[in-house]
């Protein structure tokens, strides 16, 4: 029988969206392996006699208890209502509409359907086109090069030296400037820098002048050459906005500090209590998390509201950024960042707004706030598997097909996909000095729809537990650089960039249960097929994949033997290698 308690849709959310101006997402969800088929039966609430259709839905993904499934719809008329016939083996088939589950169909279609009112061109969220395209960087300023000594903090440390929560190494915008050539030999196309504001950290996130390049870094004038510079190049740049909280020396706060409630900004902070004080570790004042030097600002004030929207619009207007990073995104009132997200798209329509966010993040994903959000939930199914080693491959892909459908699919071709960041232990280090993990790690993300995210260093092989550990300086002697990562890292940017497949959404696990440890998936699009195979074992490994029509196949530069034999490919793995095949789609096909 069908498990009706399984099944759930819903309209809007990821459930049942707009993908464009013309196109209609509808999904559904039922109970794993229980339901054969599903037909969606849809039409104009107007006119049902005269247009309606019967369309086959496609089995999108599975996860560990569920199945889901997605229907692509072009409603004549921009409006659509419909239901769903559910169907399963020797059993009758079920009628599911808005108001219940059915035996039999409906009579009437004005009553009861499932019902998306209108395609309103206006409320399709549409990010922007080129961040599917963009492999983003990111640089920590304060670590990545030196460039110049004139402007070094007091007492600046031997670049290479221990990082700790507190020291400098002068890391500025001309070590950046200075380092594009890296950069494009690497094939980036997008930097994401960690704070440039002025600020008394190393971090910088503490702001203390929203309107101005920290001095140590350099100045507005060159941040403004440097992404001139990087436009020039095809590189694209997105700041980290700091607007949760500032730091203990921006003048309203420094203002409140000595005025107290008389303060013009008094209402720019949440006071619990006055005076301002920490009081057995707690401020009486809201901050990130219990740091007195970073007070949390009041987004909900008009003054502070303006104040951060214009600070928004300056970056874009004047120095000409691409987007906006910004941090602990969630604990922002939602009104503020739709507001935010106006007044930047009427900047720059193409801004890419992303949210520091790890957790379910539909509510801030509805097109009114973010255009995407960093996609930490990604980053620990990764990190499980490869790095840590704390699940099998079926279980890793039931966890990305979850992942998949929790968002429209528009959102997830534009996820910030990282491995590691200035907040996290470095990749290799996670992977246990192992190089050849890092490589799956790092395949699968290069491999896999979203823009993905390289802190700077991991692809010359930098270490690192917890901050401060994770921000040492970068590695500018290749003497001392794990040249051969960093030549893998250049082939798989390039194989990613060199195929729209490997950006988009076509994605298939392909089950092979007598080996817990090899992860094989395709991706495709109209004009190529992917195959790819990697062995997440310390064991070499021989494995056999049926009907692939091996005549039409290639192998792309990898560790394995591949060998085609009577319909079938033939791979011997070494412990963590991996394979990649590639065919024409037409050929695949043929």
């Amino acid at each position: 029988m069908i498990m009706l308690e399984a099944v759930y849709h819903r309209i809007g959310q990821n459930w049942s969206y707009a993908y464009s101006s013309k196109t209609l997402h509808i999904r559904i969800r039922t109970k794993r392996g229980n339901v054969s088929r599903i037909e969606l039966i849809c039409g104009d609430k107007y006119s049902w006699d005269k247009f309606n259709e019967v369309i086959e839905m496609d089995l999108l993904s599975s996860d560990g208890l569920f199945d889901y499934w997605q229907a692509a719809v072009q409603p004549a008329f921009r409006r659509l209502v419909y239901y769903f016939v559910l169907y399963s083996d020797h059993v009758e088939p079920v009628y599911y509409l808005e108001k219940g589950f059915y035996n039999d169909p409906p009579t009437v279609t004005y009553e009861g359907l499932f019902d998306f009112p209108f395609l309103n061109s206006e409320d399709v969220h549409m990010p922007p086109e080129w961040v599917k395209d963009t492999v983003f960087y990111q640089i920590f300023p304060e670590r990545f090069a030196n460039g110049d000594l004139s402007n070094d903090p007091e007492n600046t440390l031997e670049w290479g030296g221990t990082p700790s929560p507190s020291n400098f190494f002068g890391g500025d915008l001309q070590g950046i400037m200075d380092h594009l050539d890296y950069l494009s030999e690497l094939g980036i196309n997008a930097i994401y820098f960690n704070p440039l504001f002025a600020a008394t950290t190393n971090h910088k996130y503490d702001t203390m002048d929203y309107f101005n390049v920290d001095p140590h870094f350099g100045t507005n004038e060159k941040l403004k050459e440097l992404i001139i510079a990087c436009h020039a190049r095809g590189i694209r740049v997105l700041l980290d906005g700091v607007f949760n909280h500032c730091g203990h020396t921006f003048p309203p706060f420094v203002d409140v500090l000595a005025n107290g409630q008389s303060s013009r900004y008094a209402d720019w902070f949440h006071v619990h209590k006055w005076p301002l004080e920490v009081v057995n570790g707690t401020p009486t004042y809201d901050t990130f998390g219990f740091e007195p030097i970073m007070p949390k600002l009041n987004t909900g004030n008009d003054e502070v509201k303006e104040y951060l929207i214009s600070v928004g619009r300056y970056w874009i207007e004047e120095i000409g950024i691409d987007g906006w990073r910004l941090d602990v995104a969630n604990e922002v009132d939602h009104q503020f960042w739709r507001e935010f997200r106006r007044e930047i798209k009427k900047s720059n329509p193409s801004a890419y707004i992303l949210g520091e966010i790890m957790h379910d993040s539909m509510p801030w994903l509805q097109g009114d706030q973010f255009d995407a959000v960093m996609n930490y939930p990604f980053t620990n199914i990764l990190l499980n598997f490869f790095a840590h080693r704390r699940t099998n491959a079926n279980q890793f892909a039931q966890a990305i097909n979850t992942q998949l459908v929790s968002y429209p699919q528009q959102i997830t071709e534009v996820s910030f996909n990282l491995l590691g960041s200035h907040d996290t232990v470095r990749l290799l280090t996670l992977c246990g000095g192992n190089v050849q993990r890092m490589k799956l790690a790092t395949l699968f993300q290069l491999t896999f729809q979203g823009t993905p995210c390289i802190y700077y260093g991991d692809e010359i092989g930098l270490i690192g537990q917890h901050d401060p550990d994770n921000r040492k300086c970068m590695e500018w002697d290749t003497r001392k650089q794990n040249l051969d990562l960093f030549a893998f890292f250049r082939q798989m940017i390039n194989l990613r960039k060199s195929h729209a497949a490997l950006r988009g959404s076509g994605l298939k696990f392909l089950p092979l249960p007598e080996h817990t440890q090899i992860l094989a998936y395709e991706r495709w699009d109209d004009r190529d097929r992917f195959l790819f195979v990697l062995n997440n074992e310390d064991a070499s490994v021989s494995i056999v994949i049926p009907a692939l029509q091996p005549s039409k196949w290639r192998s792309v530069e990898s560790p394995a033997t591949i060998h085609f034999i009577d319909g079938e490919v033939h791979m011997s793995l070494p412990p963590y290698g991996y394979a990649i095949l590639h065919t024409h789609e037409e050929d695949y096909r043929a």
